[in-house]
Order: structure tokens, then C-alpha cells, then sequence
């Protein structure tokens, strides 16, 4: 475990230890996509891990899909994220937005304006999505024009410099979970013919135009990006070809120099170790469900730089002192997940309050 209290360099930044705060969504941003009241408390009681990662931010209006999350291109959303950015930095934290425009994850009733969901293919992903009304099917989204594709890599470009200007030290592109960035590198929602459909190399251009247009924006050392190899969520399937299309997707997202690269981690041991090989900047790696006797393997054995962790630091707002003391973490609640009050959001005990 020493390994992972140890500094660590990020891009420009040097990190306090190797844990990392997962993106989760949690639905309680305002209806303009402001940050909800809390979030600067929220982020703020959990900035002693190395690095936050924020719940997914859309990037535009056609980014957003669920009910109640923020966004990151008006005014007000740079108003509302410099709070969130002065807590953590006031706690001695550093803190990545996490860029996730949803594309066909959607539906006309969870956004201000009621836009139709836009995507590589008017393709379906086949499941449902929480609404004010309940559990609905999501409608088959607008496939972009060529012309589109490349104001949305411009919208990824704007969202980033709003990020810088709310405070925040970074931005981490989401490029995994079934979501845009992913549905384009998937056959089963991109049956595009033109320039970002197809190959490998076409498949995987848009995920690389939105990373080279970000770091030229803010600089590659304040940009990182999530991938989740062989996932498949919501209709998802990337095809034979998944494992060489990330060997290829990596490789070249590696000559640009990223802060990092942060990898949600399905079970492919195989592909797992070239891309080790493949990048040579910082590797974070999250398990999803990893046992917390398992918490610094990966890192002990070089596989990654850095962990992430969501519903354990969720949970446990001193998750750090609760590691470091081998001391017994709370439970995350599923109740309080996505949208609410405080409870199960700001409200989870320390190990300070548990002994009063």
C-alpha cells in the first residue's frame, strides 16, 4: 500500500497520492445545468484523494441525456463550477471535469429545449432511460452530418476553455460507457460511410479530432481521457476488430502527450498489458467492483500509475484516512445515487463524527 500514498506527476500537476475519484453522475444540477448548491461541498469533503474526476458534463445542449446534469458552455456553469473548483483547491485537492456528451443516451424529455438525440447512425441503442414520467424507451437519435461531427469536436473545444476559466485544473474527454465518443468507435451505433464510419482508423477519428482540438485548447497536460475497452453497455458491440482498434485509438493518442489516460478495466488481461506498452504517459485504472483487499495491486505491479475508485470515495468523504488506517468503509447507498438532497450525498459520516 506504501506505493500508493506516494506523489505522483499528472500533466503539470504533482498529485499527493495515487488514488483517483471516479466520474459518477449524480443528477442535482439545476435545470440550466449549473451546479446544484452542494456539489461544492460534495467534491470539496473529498479532495484529499490525488485527483477528482467530476460526474459527466455536457459539452452542449445536444450532450445532455439524463435529468439534472451540469453542463460546462454557458456563463452561469462557470459561475457555478467556480465554487466547486475554490472548495477543492481550498482542501488541497486538484480537480478534472469530465467532458461526456451522451449522444444517443437520451431523450427529448430530460433537456430544457426537447432535442432529439443525435449520434454517429440513427441507430437505436435498444434500452430504456429515466424520465419525469418514468422509465421510457429511447428514440431512435439523428444521425450528424459530416458537418456536425466537426462543430461537436468544436464544442468539446469551448467546454474545455470553460473549464479552465471555472477553475478547474483539467478535463478528462469521456470516451467510454456507451456514450458519443464510444458510440462512434462501435459498429453497432456508427454505420457511418464517409470519413468517420468504418475502418479502424475512420471509427476511431472523431475520439482523436476531440483530443487534439482540447489539448490544443488548454494543453495536452491538462487533458486526460476514459476509455472502456470491450464494453458493452446499451447496445454496444465494437466488433472483432475491438482490441486492434485500441491499440490503434491509443498509440496515437499517446504522441499527443495527454496528461493521461484512464482506462475502466473489463477483465482483458491481454489488451490490458499492451496498452500499458502502448502508453507511456500516466495509466489510471478502475476496477469496477474491485474488493478492497485488492485496492494498490495494480499499481504495485505496474499495470497503472493511479487507482479510481466511485462508490467507495462516494461513501467515505475521508476515504484517504480510512485506507491509510485500515479502518472499515461505509457502504454506498443506492437510494441517494442520482438526484435528491443531502442524504447519501454530502451527509455520509467521517470517522471523526462515528467516535463522537
Amino acid at each position: 500500500m506504501n506505493e500508493l500514498f506516494t506523489p505522483v506527476q499528472i500533466g503539470r500537476y504533482t498529485l499527493s497520492n495515487r488514488f483517483v475519484m471516479a466520474p459518477m453522475t449524480r443528477s442535482r444540477a439545476q435545470y440550466d445545468g449549473t451546479p446544484g448548491e452542494l456539489a461544492a461541498t460534495y467534491y470539496g469533503q473529498r479532495a484529499s484523494v490525488g485527483l477528482i474526476v467530476t460526474e459527466g458534463t455536457q459539452p452542449s445542449d445536444d450532450g445532455q441525456g439524463y435529468l439534472a446534469t451540469p453542463g460546462i458552455y454557458t456563463d452561469a456553469h462557470i459561475a457555478g463550477w467556480k465554487k466547486t473548483t475554490e472548495a477543492v483547491h481550498h482542501s488541497g485537492g486538484r480537480i478534472f471535469i469530465q467532458l461526456m456528451h451522451v449522444g444517443r443516451m437520451s431523450h427529448p424529455d430530460n433537456t430544457p429545449h426537447h432535442r432529439q438525440g443525435v449520434a454517429p447512425s440513427a441507430i437505436s441503442p435498444g434500452t430504456q432511460i429515466f424520465t419525469p414520467t418514468g422509465m421510457q424507451d429511447i428514440p431512435v437519435p439523428r444521425a450528424l452530418a459530416a458537418e456536425e461531427v466537426r462543430q461537436t469536436v468544436q464544442d468539446f473545444r469551448h467546454a474545455a476553455r470553460c473549464a479552465i476559466e471555472a477553475g478547474a485544473d483539467g478535463v478528462e474527454i469521456h470516451g467510454a460507457n456507451a456514450y458519443l465518443i464510444h458510440q462512434f468507435l462501435a459498429p453497432s451505433a456508427n454505420a457511418r460511410t464517409d470519413e468517420y464510419g468504418g475502418s479502424i482508423v475512420n471509427r476511431a477519428r472523431f475520439a482523436i479530432e476531440v483530443a487534439k482540438e482540447v489539448a490544443s485548447e488548454i494543453g495536452a497536460d491538462r487533458t486526460g481521457i476514459r476509455l472502456s475497452p470491450g464494453s458493452t453497455m446499451w447496445g454496444i458491440d465494437e466488433g472483432p476488430e475491438s482490441s486492434d482498434l485500441y491499440r490503434h485509438l491509443v498509440a496515437e493518442l499517446d504522441a499527443l502527450g495527454l496528461a493521461y489516460l484512464h482506462v475502466m478495466h473489463l477483465g482483458n488481461e491481454t489488451l490490458m498489458a499492451d496498452l500499458r506498452k502502448l502508453w507511456r504517459g500516466p495509466l489510471i485504472l478502475n476496477r469496477p467492483g474491485r474488493p478492497r483487499e485488492q485496492i494498490g495491486e495494480d499499481v504495485k505491479s505496474g499495470l497503472a500509475d493511479l487507482e479510481a475508485y466511485g462508490q467507495k470515495v462516494l461513501a467515505n468523504p475521508d476515504f484517504i484516512e480510512r485506507i491509510k488506517a485500515d479502518a472499515p468503509l461505509n457502504e454506498a447507498q443506492s437510494e441517494g445515487f442520482y438526484g435528491g438532497t443531502q442524504r447519501f450525498y454530502t451527509d455520509y459520516p467521517t470517522m471523526s463524527l462515528m467516535s463522537i
